[in-house]
């Protein structure tokens, strides 16, 4: 017998989906794993050993700065923008990676939800969930900070030419896409295809989202698997993971051109 909690977040389709015709358990375990080590995964582990430098560095954590999105070329701007486009483009091979490992089994990204079929309902939805879960991220950030859990996060070093903006709105959808459609859509689908229970699924998809954080320290490790556990929700609730894409790229946008211009000026904002 399930618990109430389990039934609450049930998947949105009738029945468990089953593991696609002609491949093993074996072989999607191995699927699962080559694309977390070629994505999120990976940069997990990257930011574990990150933490580890600064929980060994003589400075105390919120003395210590992450910077998100920085120069590649400082002082070449036109190299310096080839290098962003690059780095963003092949950022989002794993979703290709995805997509094509979906079809194998003759499904598509539309299984998961992405897609533009309910464009207006995906961009309500995910201006809402961005409004909560960006306010109520920002406080968490702040309190964080205070407590010395959380190093001082410079979301944006990007120097100040003309394409300055487009490109962190654009980093801010590239990231977007990726954690939901791999770590959020893909990882919960393969997962139930392997019999996982909802709550197992939704802990480790959660926890992967906190890792690749964990280089902002504790309040960005806490932070990011409580909404990796609402947004698992909601997605289980929706069957789709458009809203939750629409949702990140806001909160990614707010958060990278609003310290752009905030940081250093406002007194509220750790700097």
């Amino acid at each position: 017998m399930t618990s109430p909690a389990e039934d609450s977040i049930t998947p949105a389709e009738p029945s468990a989906p089953s593991v696609p015709v002609g491949v093993s358990r074996r072989v999607l375990t191995r699927e699962i794993w080559l694309v977390l080590a070629l994505s999120l995964g990976a940069s997990g582990v990257a930011a574990v050993i990150s933490f580890a430098g600064v929980l060994t560095s003589a400075k105390p954590i919120s003395g210590q700065t992450a910077v998100i999105v920085g120069s590649r070329a400082p002082g070449r701007p036109w190299l310096d923008l080839s290098w962003q486009v690059f780095a963003i483009v092949t950022a989002l091979v794993p979703v290709a990676l995805v997509g094509h490992f979906l079809a194998r089994g003759g499904e598509t990204l539309r299984t998961i939800g992405f897609d533009l079929r309910d464009r207006l309902r995906d961009l309500g939805r995910g201006t809402a969930i961005a409004a909560i879960i960006g306010g109520a991220g920002l406080l968490f950030y702040i309190g964080a900070h205070a407590t010395g859990a959380n190093l001082t996060v410079d979301p944006s070093q990007l120097p100040d030419y003309w394409w300055r903006i487009p490109i962190l709105i654009a980093v801010s959808a590239q990231n977007a896409v990726l954690e939901e459609v791999v770590v959020l859509g893909y990882l919960n689908h393969r997962l139930d295809q392997l019999g996982w229970s909802v709550r197992r699924a939704t802990v480790t998809s959660s926890l992967i989202r906190g890792s690749y954080h964990l280089y902002q320290g504790l309040g960005g490790f806490a932070g990011n698997v409580i909404m990796g556990v609402i947004f698992t929700w909601l997605y289980r609730r929706w069957g789709r993971i458009m809203p939750l894409v629409v949702a990140h790229t806001l909160i990614d946008t707010a958060a990278l051109i609003g310290a752009t211009y905030l940081l250093g000026k406002v007194s509220w904002l750790p700097s």
